[in-house]
């Protein structure tokens, strides 16, 4: 039995999806019934609950082959984001460890090497940290790059302004991937079952690119030539993500991981080769997922 934790997001749908293809058996968890009955539909056995619930989890991986673990995203958040990433992280290591869980590949990213200074990243490492600590746990993380579709929050940005910006400067280079290439990856170790230890793989999309580049292909996609991106002070970029309903908290760690991208620091232990390589390429996003989000807004 395979369990997923985040299975109504871009990676856990994809995941849940290919193994019950697979003919395996597959657990999906979520905090609503309803959004979950489509795994239902296919074979899939649900449980509700919430991730900081580690009884709860413990039940639920009992018995299990392997799990993917991952942190969601919270949007609203009241408290400080590093607590709540601590709090989940903390909440699902307690139970792997209480359910004997042996094989775990966990959803992380680039920048996870860094034991500070990386905003939400930073986080995932102290997750890595925590699965690491539990005895005879095999563990394989999947270094994402940045997720291709957090490029659909900028819409609205280059419907109004015509622009669109980070405090990211223009010229710095970052791997974007697609989630489904993320969700290949994970299906193939999840089959495979072929790690020891704590190991980890960089998941990069089709190529590192900087902003300017990512307005010339975006622009191009939906007939805007003139597309430019501006690198926001840190000030600004905050200003606007707060303006737009982002938590003070989530707009402060965007701004610390795109300084350390900045500084060099995000990115020091990253390599692209044919291994860490997928094969979505942002051309192929822009013209056939953005396009449309863009069109329909």
């Amino acid at each position: 039995m395979y369990v997923i934790t985040g299975a109504t997001g871009n990676t856990g749908k994809e995941i849940a999806e290919a193994l019950l293809k697979a003919g395996k058996p597959v657990t999906v968890i979520g905090r609503s019934a309803e959004k979950l009955q489509d795994f239902a539909a296919q074979g899939a056995k649900i449980a509700v609950g919430n991730l900081e619930d580690s009884t709860f989890l413990a039940k639920t991986f009992a018995g299990a082959t392997a799990v993917y673990a991952v942190i969601p995203p919270k949007w609203d958040l009241t408290t400080d984001w590093r607590t709540y990433q601590r709090e989940v992280g903390k909440s699902i290591a307690d139970a792997i460890r209480e359910a004997g869980v042996q094989k775990v590949v966990v959803l992380s990213s680039n920048g996870a090497h860094l034991p500070e200074g990386a905003g939400p990243v930073t986080g995932l490492y102290e997750f890595e940290q925590m699965l690491k600590a539990i005895p005879n746990l095999d563990i394989l993380s999947l270094r994402a790059g940045y997720f291709m579709q957090n490029l659909f929050a900028l819409i609205g940005m280059i419907k109004h302004m015509g622009i669109f910006g980070y405090s990211l400067g223009n010229d710095v280079k970052t791997p974007l991937v697609h989630t489904r290439d993320i969700a290949e990856v994970a299906v193939k170790h999840l089959l495979s079952l072929d790690f020891k230890g704590f190991q980890h793989v960089f998941v990069a999309g089709a190529a590192d690119l900087n902003m300017d580049e990512v307005a010339q292909i975006i622009g191009t996609g939906i007939g805007k030539t003139d597309l430019k991106y501006v690198t926001f002070s840190y000030e600004d970029a905050k200003a606007g993500m707060v303006q737009n309903g982002i938590p003070e908290t989530i707009a402060d760690g965007y701004n610390e991981l795109f300084k350390s991208l900045n500084d060099g620091l995000y990115l020091n232990d990253y390599q692209r080769d044919a291994q860490s390589t997928t094969p979505t390429s942002l051309e192929w996003f822009v013209a056939n997922e953005f396009v449309y989000a863009y069109q329909s807004a």
